[in-house]
């Protein structure tokens, strides 16, 4: 019965991406509809399915690494399951920002005609002035250290800033691991409160299909399927074989590597929590169903699930980081600005380095990438190249929410494959 349901909802989801997807082009971008923030169908998926996650994100992070941090138990244990998480976690996302700044260098979409390009070159003055200050990769980092060590777990609670809650929840949760005897009912009642969210979880999952309709032929009907033609339609092309090399070959072949499992079986079995990303576009709005489905279908530990997939929806962005490499490499070249392999090692360093603080929320790579573009203009200090404005990644808005459907499902695949490998290190018992 319980397949037979998740098989039912599996089918919903995907019949609202495709109802939603030709709703919005042949129903509303074909009609002329003008589509902005504040239409209805945006508002409508947000009443339906993205607030009711997001209320539970929280509450979820919170119980679901103390429970898998107390479950844990031997610190020296945790210790190997923590190294290994996050070693797993910068790697993908190296080989990930390596495999885009390649392709996207090979293929060369922004090569444009001299003529045009010497447009923009023209324009580029104006359109710096505009840039405003970027943030620097050193006051980024910093950020995320004050985010690691918060004052007020309750203000990051409030703020919706996760690393903050998971360094307190891992506190918490050793501490109650060391109590034995003394801590054993607040751990149950930790375990127990997880459990109930995740009864909740699963009540909110059954109006995915719902707001993905919304969500989808909103994004479909503001862009249209006509904007993947031209430079733009070779950066899309760019960026999704990126994304489908890295989630198809791999992150497959990682996963086969470490735990000899049939990688392609168990991208089904998190099928559910893949269309949630798809249609959200968000890893943190997805992270209740993630864990869901890793559990329940994946079969995935609860002690590795609880902990990896809330730590890997804060900080492993593999999507992403591919994402920012390819963006800011198309946008040099539509400028006419050459850069040269030492420049291109700065790409995949701050692009790496910058996805890592990139919110699990729709179009954050976008805020991200300020940080890389200003890492490769400094590198230009002195040169010939003039340097790129921070306002050309408004060029690449327009189509970046079909992009971020795609980048935010391989963010989850990421997740999901490392949840798999870590329930080798820490099985259930």
């Amino acid at each position: 019965m319980k397949k037979r349901r998740t098989n039912l909802l599996t089918f919903l989801i995907l019949l609202g991406l495709v109802l939603g997807a030709l709703y919005g082009e042949f129903g509303l971008f074909q009609a002329g509809v003008s589509i902005d923030d504040d239409h209805w169908l945006k508002q409508a998926g947000d009443l339906v399915l993205i607030r009711p996650l997001k209320l539970l994100i929280i509450p979820l992070i919170l119980f679901s690494v103390i429970a898998g941090i107390s479950n844990i138990g031997d610190p020296a244990k945790l210790g190997l399951v923590g190294s290994a998480t996050l070693l797993y976690y910068f790697a993908t996302m190296l080989i990930a920002v390596i495999l885009g700044t390649t392709l996207v260098s090979w293929i060369q979409p922004g090569i444009l005609a001299p003529e045009v390009q010497e447009i923009l070159r023209q324009s580029s003055s104006v359109m710096q002035s505009a840039s405003g200050d970027a943030q620097t990769l050193g006051s980024s980092w910093m950020n995320i250290l004050h985010q690691l060590v918060p004052t007020n777990v309750f203000s990051d609670m409030v703020n919706g800033r996760p690393l903050g809650i998971i360094v307190f929840a891992i506190a918490i949760g050793l501490a109650l691991a060391a109590g034995g005897e003394k801590t054993k009912v607040a751990r149950d009642a930790c375990s127990g409160a997880f459990e109930a969210i995740m009864i909740l979880v699963q009540w909110v999952i059954w109006l995915t299909p719902i707001g993905v309709f919304f969500l989808v032929a909103w994004t479909v009907g503001r862009i249209g399927f006509n904007s993947i033609t031209g430079p733009l339609g070779m950066y899309m092309g760019t960026v999704l074989s990126g994304l489908f090399i890295h989630g198809l070959i791999v992150l497959p072949f990682v996963l086969w590597l470490f735990t000899r499992a049939h990688p392609f079986r168990f991208m089904w079995q998190m099928k559910r929590a893949l269309m949630t990303a798809i249609g959200t576009d968000s890893s943190s709005a997805t992270l209740p169903v993630t864990i869901d489905a890793a559990e329940n279908e994946g079969n995935c530990s609860k002690r590795a699930a609880n902990f990896v997939l809330p730590l890997g929806a804060t900080i492993n962005m593999d999507g992403t980081a591919l994402y920012e490499a390819v963006a800011v490499v198309f946008l040099f070249q539509l400028f006419g600005i050459e850069l040269d392999m030492s420049q291109l090692i700065i790409v995949v360093i701050t692009a790496t380095l910058a996805a890592v603080g990139a919110a699990g929320i729709p179009s954050a790579g976008l805020v991200t990438m300020v940080i890389v573009i200003g890492a490769v203009n400094s590198s230009l200090t002195g040169t010939s190249s003039g340097p790129l404005p921070v306002a050309a990644i408004g060029i690449i808005i327009g189509v970046d929410r079909i992009l971020d459907m795609f980048r935010t499902a391989v963010n989850v695949w990421g997740d999901a494959v490392g949840a798999k490998i870590i329930t080798k290190l820490a099985p259930d018992e």
